[in-house]
């Protein structure tokens, strides 16, 4: 069976890790990087090195790029790259939804189809188990090209707007960032008492995994949601206002900063003004999505 030949544009972690694992997949892989010595291991593994970014590009159909944002993508390729023309890109930088879609109106324009995607896992875990990938954009163009993505990560295709795989990412990954501060946050207020680290944070990452179990599944709070029916019979919003209150306190008693615990206390206050104090947390949607 033949595979498709696949050119990769950024080699920083990630895009090394997809090359390498589209090269594990039989694919015959062309690289570029603006540092060409981050392609060595690459091309030790069977790649070749483009000394241009259209040569890398007229080198494949399909060119995945995997830059620091979009603004990249446009500095690499230039304003007026006519080697576009009749090519398919896949771009899975992080950026906006509209900067998505600006770039696929970008392409079509210079002759290109493209797709954009958010990759959901760290680079290691790249081509492995557990691995997925959001993409959107035009559904031909992501099936043409699916046996080559599912290397990278299970594909989980959204629909056509182009703009749809970066709401999700940058979705998803305000929850990875939020907890992230919430554990630093969390983890300051304990050692300004003089307590270790290490006496906190196992079993607040324990707490992480225990978070379904306390406030239900991902399907249950879904469907409280889209009903608009908040009950509290287990906690109220007023119940957890105080304790974004006490939270708050003690952040400002320990002296350490107090962005955070005030945003949270910021929800529950609105929320309790809206006239939501004996319903449901998540009647706090109410209030953030307006």
């Amino acid at each position: 069976m033949s595979h498709e030949p696949v050119t990769v544009i950024g080699l920083g972690p990630m895009g090394r890790a997809m090359a390498g694992a589209l090269l594990l997949g039989g694919h015959p892989v062309t690289v570029w990087n603006r540092t060409p010595g981050r392609a060595d291991g690459l091309v030790e593994a069977g790649a070749t090195l483009a000394a241009t970014p259209a040569e890398a590009v007229t080198a494949s159909p399909l060119t995945i790029l995997s830059l620091t944002d979009y603004a990249a993508m446009y500095q690499i390729l230039g304003e007026h790259p006519d080697f576009l023309v009749g090519r398919d890109l896949v771009n899975l930088s992080s950026d906006t939804p509209d900067a998505s879609r600006e770039a696929a109106a970008w392409a079509a324009d210079r002759g290109a189809r493209f797709v954009t995607g958010g990759i959901m896992v760290p680079a290691p875990a790249v081509g492995g188990p557990g691995a997925y990938v959001y993409y959107s954009g035009p559904g031909e163009v992501f099936a043409a090209h699916e046996p080559a993505l599912r290397l990278i990560g299970d594909p989980r295709y959204l629909g056509g707007d182009p703009g749809l795989a970066q709401l999700f990412y940058q979705a998803y990954l305000n929850v990875f960032l939020t907890t992230l501060s919430g554990l630093l946050h969390s983890t300051a207020m304990v050692t300004a008492a003089g307590t270790p680290a290490g006496d906190f944070l196992p079993d607040a990452m324990a707490m992480l995994t225990a978070v379904p179990a306390m406030v239900g599944s991902g399907t249950e709070i879904a469907a409280e949601i889209a009903a608009g029916k908040h009950p509290g019979d287990l906690s109220t919003v007023l119940m957890m206002g105080a304790t974004a209150e006490h939270i708050l306190r003690t952040s400002d008693q320990a002296g350490v900063d107090r962005a955070l615990p005030a945003a949270v206390k910021s929800h529950y206050d609105r929320a309790i003004a809206a006239g939501h104090g004996t319903r449901g947390w998540t009647a706090l949607y109410d209030v953030i999505k307006a």
